[in-house]
């Protein structure tokens, strides 16, 4: 189920919405779990049954990190004190937490990954032998986010940043809230503990809500999904001409960037209109000035979750310059494979990773940081737009041809035919407007802060147009469903 459709708009979500405000406050987590378990598992049931087991192993870890007693002051469980000796027990019961989440996550993520390339280089050294299976793993909706917010529970509680949850409903609802559960933001337990336990509802959250949702859906219907059209059209070609190839590039730029941060916006706006006050997860990436800068701005909840739980265990910059250099580019490969079970996700996040190193050894600075600003904003949309073909290929052979053609250096005879998509006025149309909201307009939750009538008519009028469109067209994908 995804939030631009009927089902979701027209049912689900009143549906929702009226049966938790009219729900008494002690049966509301509940009631969401069930809710959020019913939405996740509408594609496939199965699904929900995984969710479940990954929720109840990292619950029981929890509750192992601190004892079973309750603190009779509190009535809640203890919260461990930051920066003390941890038992040999609690370092057991996080260390499952851990295993089994990366375990889960690596064998339906990078199972059928392994196989093939198993395959190819036995193929590459003229080995008969293949693993021939009959099977292959359909990797769960959603399992990126889930496994690495259900595994923040477990390390915020180990190291003493978070109090755990006595209710396994309670926690349950906190894995599972559908607003955020197939596509983030990854919200990290010690950013949600305290709502967990009290929140509050009022008109103003509900009509921001609202705004921030509406706002989402019609970035995403109105803008990443004809630019979607124009790259799928280039991407797609056998042949192509140096600009179409550039033109695809930059659809499918603007493209994931409205589709992901469409959805993030309408994630936060359904959060708080449940009481949640999920954290930005996009601001302005495309502005940024350097690729360091490029990464504070772009999926935040992933950049960060990665430099709390992988960059700073590796030693940070901690341990000499080069030591912080091999770590940001290990952190970024990971962070490429993390995004998909594929060689040029790998090298996606390479390339990242080297221009991090690179721009950390010139004192995180870009590398024409004495360029005026105008010129590094688009110098590194340029080099994001570029390594934006990596992720976006069906494969490494196709990104390099791909690549080839945007430099000129393609052996391929020109294709004529994917001019009339890439060049296609409502296609162009679509480009022009993404480019000037995403260099001139202020951002959703800038834009949201205040409701004037002036602002609310022109949402109601944007939202309209967008379920129209959405009610006529097929074409309606989230790119970041499978990760």
């Amino acid at each position: 189920m995804v939030f631009s459709s009927h089902l979701f708009l027209f049912y689900f979500l009143p549906l929702a919405l009226g049966l938790y405000y009219l729900a008494p406050a002690r049966a509301r987590h509940l009631l969401l779990t069930v809710l959020s378990y019913g939405f996740y598992g509408w594609a496939n049931p199965l699904f929900s049954l995984l969710l479940l087991g990954s929720t109840a192993i990292d619950y029981v870890c929890g509750r192992a990190l601190v004892g079973w007693r309750v603190d009779p002051a509190t009535g809640d469980l203890p919260r461990l004190v930051p920066d003390t000796p941890r038992t040999r027990v609690q370092r057991l019961a996080v260390a499952a937490s851990i295993v089994s989440n990366l375990a889960l996550l690596g064998f339906f993520k990078y199972f059928n990954l392994g196989v093939d390339t198993f395959n190819a280089l036995a193929a590459a050294f003229g080995s008969s032998a293949s693993l021939d299976l009959a099977f292959r793993v359909v990797l769960p909706l959603g399992i990126s986010f889930y496994t690495f917010q259900s595994m923040s529970y477990s390390i915020d509680v180990y190291r003493g940043q978070a109090a755990p949850l006595r209710s396994f409903v309670d926690f349950a609802c906190y894995v599972s809230l559908f607003p955020q559960l197939v596509a983030g933001p990854i919200i990290r337990y010690q950013e949600l503990a305290d709502q967990m336990r009290q929140r509050s509802h009022t008109w103003t959250l509900m009509a921001r809500g609202w705004a921030l949702f509406i706002a989402g859906l019609s970035k995403k219907v109105l803008l990443a999904n004809p630019c979607g059209k124009l790259a799928d059209a280039a991407f797609g070609a056998e042949s192509l001409h140096g600009l179409d190839a550039w033109l695809g590039a930059l659809g499918y730029a603007f493209q994931i960037y409205f589709d992901f941060s469409g959805y993030s916006d309408m994630a936060i706006g359904l959060g708080l209109m449940l009481g949640f006050h999920f954290p930005i997860n996009f601001n302005a990436p495309y502005r940024a000035t350097s690729i360091t800068d490029f990464w504070r701005r772009w999926h935040i909840s992933l950049s960060t979750w990665l430099r709390d739980y992988l960059y700073l265990p590796l030693g940070g910059n901690r341990r000499g310059a080069a030591r912080t250099y091999l770590n940001l580019f290990l952190v970024m490969l990971l962070g490429g494979l993390w995004h998909g079970a594929a060689w040029n996700f790998v090298v996606w996040g390479g390339l990242h990773g080297l221009l991090l190193a690179a721009e950390r050894a010139g004192g995180k600075r870009a590398l024409y940081g004495w360029a005026p600003r105008p010129m590094q904003v688009g110098l590194t949309f340029t080099l994001v737009l570029i390594t934006w073909v990596f992720f976006r290929a069906d494969n490494l052979g196709h990104a390099l041809r791909y690549v080839s053609a945007m430099f000129g250096a393609t052996a391929l005879p020109a294709a004529d035919l994917v001019g009339v998509v890439t060049r296609h006025p409502v296609y162009l149309a679509a480009a022009v407007l993404a480019a000037l909201v995403v260099w001139r307009a202020p951002s959703s939750a800038e834009w949201t802060r205040q409701l004037t009538a002036s602002r609310a008519a022109v949402l109601l009028a944007v939202g309209a147009l967008a379920v129209i469109i959405m009610t006529t067209e097929e074409f309606n994908p989230f790119i970041y469903f499978i990760f």
